[in-house]
């Protein structure tokens, strides 16, 4: 009997140039996107993956709901300021937050390592279920499998999430209008440093703790408020400038930031400038950005300001039309750069 022969479209990707998965393929970088946009989101197409955000909005019968995955391969997995258990809730609850969702259920799926502590998996356990009490979500599913010694680094974690959408606005990079507002929810960098620090044992003056956080309900209030929002996004993997590259290419818009307008704390900048790392690309997991209509911008910035997680918000910039989408930063010194998306991170795994 003849063997059928199945006519699979050639890889996307050249093996020329990459035949193998490298890390900086997840890294938030170049690579990471041509991975995504050639290899899964030509494969898996449709109307919800072409919003390019971080979850999917969908209308069901009676609710508008959203939903997002996401996996955790944190190293170290404890870390000043947070652990892999409660970085993979409050990174599910703000992806759902950026899509302007109420988050309400989570699924768990672990990667266990054999010889893996029981005291360690206590603790992120815990740790789990802190992070999902603080951010009004519950753990409703879940999954185990445990792989040989030396496959997995101890633990990874996958988190899916399921919000409710209550509002009609629509959140998306492509609602960004010209003449919005960039607000910047508060300092940056400093998650990818406490990361760098511990993985390194690099010590500094003062300890940098990570600025994880759930966003949920500064994002809530933000919308209770009734003010227009155009866009959100959480500045996790690639940082601040590779996320308002990738928002600027979905939306086609230029967007101008001042540089002088971007907080960062000075033990961070200290770090950064010693080690020769650019802030700007530096991950965070608890600072979003928000695209604004200009007349709205001073009250989102005070309602910002007024929580304690955002206190140190800020306008960085504005959006307008060009002919071709790009960011563009105004730098300390007077000069003028065009903000690259990096071909891979500075710092990978880091969440």
């Amino acid at each position: 009997m003849k063997k059928k022969e199945y006519n699979l479209p050639s890889c996307p990707i050249p093996v020329s140039d990459y035949p193998y998965v490298m890390l900086a393929h997840g890294s938030g970088g170049t690579l990471m996107n041509q991975l995504i946009d050639k290899m899964f989101r030509k494969v898996f197409k449709n109307e919800h993956l072409d919003q390019s955000h971080d979850g999917a909005v969908s209308e069901l019968p009676g609710n508008k709901i959203a939903m997002t995955t996401d996996s955790y391969v944190v190293d170290p997995i404890f870390f000043p300021g947070g652990d892999i258990g409660s970085l993979s809730i409050q990174g599910t609850v703000n992806d759902l937050a950026m899509c302007g969702a109420r988050p309400l259920f989570l699924t768990v799926g672990f990667i266990l390592e054999e010889g893996l502590s029981m005291d360690v998996l206590w603790r992120v356990v815990n740790s789990m279920q802190k992070a999902a009490e603080e951010s009004n979500v519950q753990i409703v599913s879940g999954d185990t499998k445990v792989v040989d010694k030396g496959k997995a680094d101890g633990i990874f974690i996958n988190t899916s999430g399921v919000g409710i959408v209550e509002h009609d606005q629509n959140i998306s990079p492509a609602s960004i209008e010209d003449g919005d507002c960039i607000i910047l929810s508060g300092d940056i960098a400093r998650h990818g440093m406490a990361i760098m620090a511990t993985r390194e044992g690099l010590t500094f003056e003062n300890v940098i703790e990570s600025d994880c956080a759930s966003l949920s309900s500064l994002v809530l209030q933000l919308l209770d408020s009734k003010v227009t929002i155009h866009c959100m996004r959480d500045l996790t993997r690639g940082g601040l400038g590779t996320a308002l590259v990738e928002i600027a290419k979905t939306s086609k818009f230029k967007m101008e930031i001042t540089e002088n307008e971007i907080p960062v704390r000075e033990d961070v900048r200290a770090a950064c400038e010693v080690l020769g790392i650019d802030p700007l690309y530096v991950a965070n997991e608890g600072r979003f950005v928000c695209f604004v209509p200009e007349c709205e911008a001073i009250k989102v910035l005070d309602l910002l300001k007024s929580n304690n997680l955002s206190k140190d918000a800020s306008i960085i910039g504005h959006v307008s039309k060009s002919d071709k989408a790009m960011v563009v930063a105004n730098s300390q010194i007077g000069t003028k750069r065009i903000i690259h998306m990096l071909s891979s991170s500075q710092l990978p795994r880091i969440c």
